[in-house]
């Protein structure tokens, strides 16, 4: 891979639109700081999106080096999704598997 490959990772899921501010700081305590001391880790963010039906679509789009650096947060199996101890009191959906995508072409 060139030096200037970079890999996206994707997770999307569910949750109920009330719980979004709570949900946030779960994640930001758990995912985005693990995400934070992972060697390779290039930044991440969170995305909310409400549904209109009390359920808000949750991503987390991370961005990463290379996939031996998502190996460091994810384990040898990378298409699996990480969860944490607390995530069933939150998500309605919980996917098992997350997407990866090369990023080909992007603007600083």
């Amino acid at each position: 891979m060139s030096h200037d490959v970079m890999i996206l990772r994707k997770w999307t899921g569910v949750i109920r639109t009330a719980d979004e501010e709570a949900y946030a700081a779960y994640i930001d305590a758990t995912g985005l700081a693990d995400y934070a001391a992972t060697p390779g880790n290039k930044g991440v963010q969170m995305l909310f999106r409400a549904l209109g039906d009390g359920r808000s679509e949750v991503s987390t789009l991370s961005w990463w080096q290379s996939l031996e650096a998502i190996r460091g947060f994810a384990g040898e199996d990378i298409e699996v999704a990480r969860y944490y101890p607390d995530d069933d009191r939150f998500l309605l959906e919980r996917p098992a598997y997350v997407e990866h995508h090369r990023v080909v072409r992007r603007v600083p």
